[in-house]
Parts: structure tokens; C-alpha cells; sequence
């Protein structure tokens, strides 16, 4: 296989496409073949009957009348009588429409001379209309066409078919016969994708690592003389949307050398060992280019721990595939200058033998990104937005949290979309903040119709939400309130999560106070209660679960974890008085919040009420309106901290800029 001819198709697998073309080219040959067959009576007229007879039998048939015409064959000594069509019945005992449009009777003769006497006495008798004669100098090659015809367009029908099963003429990349070889997507260099460092905006810690990775591959003399050895491989691992691959190809783009890429399922095949021979045939094509880079997405569809018990899951496909990938990166042979890249984003699936050093030396984690890194996103995306100055893109990151990358991208790509659905010049701050609700919530739905009762509750509820958290010291800082209907919800709150490396139990169960506020108010302003807070109680219970199970939050369990990360297991970690203490623990710890959120409302319900009551006139309220009614929250939010803490202090400036901020300062003082 030469790469350097082609390195972008050589190894693409091409499946068979169905042409009708071919279909008609076949119908054709056969038609043809047809035709040239029996005089082409086949399709004229459809098939006629013949039958053998004796030279006496023939001068019988012709003595009574039967015959119609004769036409005589010198080089075949034979002689074909065709009889006349009322008198088929006579001769071969069916009617006219049995036997086909012109029937006749081959006969064998002796002497030609002796037949041309007769038929022209008998001619004359007008026994017959008349007689002719007919030339057979191409016998031989239609003999030889009827007879090796039909196998010859066979053997090039089925030459066509492997041939293009196979990917085209000489094609390595799959096929029915070339199942064995890699389908890998080979780059000769890895820049040809224009895709760098500088398209990957944050994971400056995973950038930092994979950096030492293109610098060996540039620079692999400084390493060496030091005695340090070039790495096997990386392992990419974080949530979906973070930019595992697209940190590869920059990766493949910033070193420069030959790049493979291919999914994890490329290996996997429904025929036996295929799996195995595309590991080894990839590793063989990566050594005759080494240095390069392997990049294999999704590495958990081979890679999955290898089960124990066969009958539990086990699959001897993918774990030879699996096998002949560890023994090809870290096994007897020498893959010198070749790396492996991988990503996944379910490394706790992995088998164990892979994670370890030699194999993949390190993992790099490429996590959802933090208040900071979603800015450099946002800028990277919008270059190619036409923005308006209203956008601001340090509340649109703080608006954010939790958001990947791809999420971030989603977003940019919507606000777009919705400008140029209102027939907008630019893209505003209001179209970024329809798209994220659009993401999170659904699509507004404001022809559902809903009776005054209905319309209440629902304020009643959303105040609710906004009331409790406001007074709640570590609950998430209100955006805006909503009542229209959009997805599956008919109300919702809008927060801005805080992004806390830690949290606390207290932090958790402000949290937990905000949700049930939703069901506190109906039951306290309405009376009753209502289906419209299940998502809230769903939270707000598998939160107190994560806090006595697995956090140790509890006062009867204490500092236990009864996380359990083993596969297959049916068991559970703990005892059935373990598990009603918990059930006690659980249902405690949410009445008491729940009794908290009813206090909280009580204390403010002139306020909640003026909150439901513009809620039922706008709409939609913003943390501008809760701040009017209740005044202004006595706590600052760990995100204003943080943008505070990474503001530039006037004490850190140069001398020049200091003066003039004093002079700025009393200057608007005298005008005071």
C-alpha cells in the first residue's frame, strides 16, 4: 500500500451503491441474447414449438397439405417445415396458441439434390407456398456464443460486484475480501486540518499536558538525551462536548506528522477476529509513518473491562479486539514514535490493563469548563457572529454554568437563529438569553390555554421559589420568574448556579429549602396541593439521599459512604435496618426543610403576594422586580466574588494611571 498516492481515500471503505443502470444492462444482455437465439422468436412472438421427424414422415406431411414454407440449411443437411396454422392440430396434437406462432418440423435429409427435386414438384402440386434456401458460415461462433456466453457475463457480473464491495479497484479499506484492514482516516500531515491550540479555547491544564506530547514529536533529541522516553499514549477523558477530539486534532495540527482517526466501533465487525486484524493493520501502517499520532474516539466500545463471567456480559469478539490492542501498544514488539490518543467519556468502564503506565502514561482530564474558560468559548464562537453592544459576554458566561462547549456552540448558533426569525440586523443580548432558556427549558408555549385558577397556582408557586430563595443565605441568585409554559413545564425560575469547588451541608440544604418553596406556597396561599411540583420533589429527595448515602451528612450515619462502583453488582452495600434508617433520615431532613420554606413565607407573605399578583399582570419578572418588593439581597454571590477578586485593584497600577484616578476622584467631588 503506497498512502503517500492518496492519503486521504486510500483507506476509506466504499460500500456498494445501487445503480439501476446495471439492472437495465443486464436486462438488455439477456433480451439480446435472446434474440440472436432461435431467430429471435423468443420475443417476437414468444416461444414456437418444433418437433423431429423422419424425411418420409416429412413428404407425408407435405403429400396431405400440412406444409406452409421450407427453408433448407446446406450446411447442416437439415431442413425446417413449417406448417400451416390450420393444420397445427394435425400435426403436433395442440391448438395454434399451445405451441407458439410458427411451429415447424426439423427434419435431417440426405441428399440436397434430391430434396430440391421434390419440393419444386411439389411446388408445383401447390403442396407448398414456397421453399428457400439459408446460410450458416457463422455457426461455429454462435455456438460458441450460446454455449460460453451466459459464463462469461456471469464472471464479469460478479467481478463487478466484489469489485465494488471490495472499495474500488485495488482499494485497501474494507470490502468483503479486505474486512481485516484498518478503516482508519489517515492524514499525511496533521496541519492539513487547520485546526490548532488556538481554536481551543480554555482546559489550559489539558492543553499544558498534550503540549509535551507535540513537543517530542518536534523535538525528540532534547528528551532523549536526558534519557526520557517518548510517551505510549494519552487518555482524553472528561464529560461529552468538552472538546476531546477537536484537543486532538489541534494536537495532530500543532506536531505537524501523520495523524489516524478512527472511532472505536470501526473495530468492532460481525465477522470473527476482524476486530483483532484491523488493531494489528493499523498499528502496521502507523509504524511504516512513524512518527504519527493514533486517535481513537470513543476508545469504551473495545476497551470495556473484560467480564469475568462469560455468561455476565462477556463478548469474545470485542475482548480479542481488546487483547490485540494491549498487546500492539505495549506488548513484545517496538512501536517506536507512535502515540496513542484516546477519548472517552466512561473511563470507569475501561479495562484495567489499558489504564496502566506503558500503555496510556497519562490521563488527561478535559473538564466542563469554569466561569472564565466559558468567556474564552464564547469569544471564540462569536467571531463569527454579528453581535450588537448590548451583548455582554461575562453575564452570558456567568448565565452558563454546567454548559460544554458544544453547549456554548448551540447557543451562539440559536441566538442566531432567533435574530433572523425577528428579521434583526445583529444579534442582541436578548436573543442569547432566549437562546439558553430555549436550551435548558423547551419552546415557549403560550397558546396553551389555562383557566384564572390554574394561572394563580402557578404564580403562587414560581413566587414561592423566588421568595424562599432570596432570604436563603446559600441559595443560587434569581434571574427572572416565569409563568408561560414552555417544554413540559408551566412556570419556572431562573437562577445563576453557583460553580463551588466544595459544598457545604448548609449550602445543600438552602438548596433543598429553595425547591420545596414551590409546594409551601400552594399550600399555604391555596389551600391545596398540586402535580406541579414532582420535578422539585424529585430533586429535592435525590438530593437528601446523595447527602446520608454517599456524602456522610447525616446525624445517625455519619461519616459513611455506601457508594458502590462495581459492575454487576445486585447487591446493596448495606443492611435493611441501614436502609430504614436512611428512609427516617431522609424524610426528616426534607419535612424540616419543608416546615423552614412555610416559615420563610409567613414571614414575607405581603411580599410573596405582590410577587404572584405581577406575576399574573407580566408574566415574566427579573431579580430587578423581587429586589423592589423585598429590597436588596444582604449576600454576595461566589460568582460577583470572583469577577470582583480578577478585576485589576488600583493599588497594582502603574503610578500614572493612580494619579489620574485621584484627580478624577476629587474632581467629582467639588462637583458635589
Amino acid at each position: 500500500m503506497d498512502n503517500k498516492k492518496n492519503p486521504l481515500g486510500d483507506n476509506q471503505p466504499k460500500m456498494p451503491r445501487f445503480n439501476m443502470n446495471w439492472i437495465y444492462t443486464i436486462i438488455l444482455v439477456v433480451l439480446l441474447v435472446a434474440l440472436f437465439s432461435d431467430g429471435g422468436s423468443a420475443i417476437i412472438g414468444g416461444p414456437s414449438a418444433s418437433q423431429e421427424a423422419t424425411y418420409t414422415r416429412f413428404m407425408t406431411y407435405v403429400q396431405k397439405g400440412y406444409a406452409k414454407s421450407v427453408v433448407i440449411n446446406k450446411d447442416k443437411g437439415t431442413l425446417r417445415m413449417y406448417v400451416k396454422p390450420d393444420k397445427i392440430r394435425d400435426v403436433f396434437g395442440q391448438s395454434g396458441q399451445q405451441v407458439g406462432r410458427d411451429p415447424f418440423v426439423s427434419v435431417t435429409y440426405g441428399s440436397t439434390d434430391a430434396v430440391d427435386t421434390y419440393l419444386s414438384a411439389a411446388l408445383q402440386k401447390g403442396k407448398i407456398a414456397d421453399y428457400s434456401y439459408e446460410k450458416d458460415s457463422n455457426s461455429g461462433l454462435m455456438s460458441l456464443f450460446y454455449t460460453f456466453g451466459p459464463i462469461v457475463l456471469f464472471v464479469l457480473l460478479w467481478m463487478f460486484i466484489i469489485r465494488r464491495m471490495s472499495g474500488g479497484g485495488g482499494s485497501v479499506g474494507g470490502g468483503i475480501f479486505n474486512v481485516g484492514k484498518s478503516k482508519a482516516q489517515m492524514y499525511e500531515k496533521g496541519n492539513d486540518m487547520g485546526i490548532t491550540f488556538k481554536d481551543v479555547a480554555g482546559q489550559a491544564g489539558a492543553k499544558q499536558e498534550v503540549q509535551e506530547i507535540v513537543d517530542f514529536l518536534k523535538e525528540p533529541q532534547k528528551y532523549t538525551d536526558l534519557g526520557g522516553k517518548i510517551p505510549k499514549g494519552a487518555l482524553l477523558v472528561g464529560p461529552p462536548g468538552t472538546g476531546k477530539t477537536l484537543l486532538a486534532k489541534a494536537v495532530a495540527g500543532e506536531a505537524g506528522v501523520p495523524f489516524f482517526s478512527m472511532s472505536g466501533s470501526d473495530f468492532v465487525e460481525m465477522f470473527v477476529g476482524v476486530g483483532a486484524s484491523r488493531v494489528r493493520d493499523l498499528f502496521r501502517q502507523a509504524k511504516e509513518k512513524a512518527p504519527c499520532i493514533i486517535f481513537i474516539d470513543e476508545i469504551d466500545a473495545v476497551g470495556r473491562a473484560r467480564s469475568k463471567n462469560p455468561s455476565m456480559g462477556g463478548n469474545d469478539e470485542r475482548e480479542n479486539t481488546l487483547n490485540a490492542l494491549l498487546t500492539e501498544m505495549d506488548g513484545f514488539g517496538t512501536n517506536s514514535g507512535v502515540i496513542i490518543l484516546a477519548a472517552t467519556n466512561r473511563v470507569d468502564m475501561l479495562d484495567k490493563a489499558l489504564l496502566r503506565a506503558g500503555r496510556f502514561d497519562r490521563q488527561i482530564s478535559v473538564d466542563l469548563p469554569d466561569l472564565t474558560e466559558r468567556k474564552e468559548i464564547f469569544n471564540v464562537h462569536l467571531r463569527k457572529v454579528k453581535i450588537d453592544h448590548t451583548v455582554d459576554i461575562d453575564f452570558l458566561s456567568r448565565q452558563t454554568p454546567g454548559f460544554s462547549g458544544a453547549d456554548i456552540a448551540n447557543v451562539c448558533n440559536e441566538a442566531a437563529l432567533i435574530a433572523a426569525r425577528h428579521n434583526k440586523k445583529s444579534v442582541g443580548k436578548q436573543d442569547f438569553l432566549d437562546a439558553v432558556d430555549r436550551i435548558i427549558g423547551g419552546l415557549e408555549k403560550k397558546t396553551k390555554v389555562m383557566t384564572n385558577d390554574e394561572k394563580r397556582t402557578i404564580a403562587l408557586h414560581e413566587a414561592g421559589h423566588a421568595t424562599v430563595s432570596w432570604f436563603c443565605e446559600h441559595a443560587n441568585p434569581l434571574v427572572k420568574v416565569s409563568i408561560v409554559p414552555r417544554g413540559r413545564a408551566l412556570g419556572a425560575a431562573w437562577y445563576l448556579p453557583e460553580e463551588r469547588q466544595i459544598t457545604t451541608k448548609e449550602q445543600m440544604l438552602d438548596e433543598m429549602c429553595s425547591l420545596l418553596g414551590g409546594r409551601a406556597a400552594e399550600e399555604l396561599f391555596t389551600g391545596h396541593i398540586s402535580t406541579g411540583a414532582m420535578n422539585d420533589l424529585e430533586r429535592a429527595t435525590k438530593s437528601a439521599y446523595g447527602m446520608i448515602a454517599y456524602a456522610g451528612m447525616s446525624d445517625r450515619l455519619p461519616n459513611i459512604c455506601y457508594y458502590n462502583q462495581q459492575e454487576y453488582q445486585f447487591q446493596r452495600p448495606y443492611s435493611e435496618t441501614t436502609a430504614k434508617i436512611m428512609d427516617d433520615e431522609v424524610l426528616k431532613m426534607i419535612n424540616d426543610e419543608y416546615a423552614r420554606a412555610k416559615q420563610i413565607l409567613k414571614e414575607h407573605s405581603e411580599g410573596h403576594n405582590q410577587l404572584a399578583e405581577l406575576l399574573m399582570t407580566r408574566e415574566v419578572i427579573f431579580a430587578e422586580d423581587v429586589e423592589r418588593i423585598f429590597g436588596k439581597r444582604p449576600w454576595v454571590s461566589r460568582s460577583e466574588e470572583i469577577i470582583e477578586d480578577n478585576l485589576p485593584k488600583l493599588e497594582d497600577m502603574p503610578e500614572e494611571v493612580r494619579k489620574a484616578q485621584e484627580e478624577h476622584e476629587a474632581a467629582k467631588h467639588k462637583e458635589e
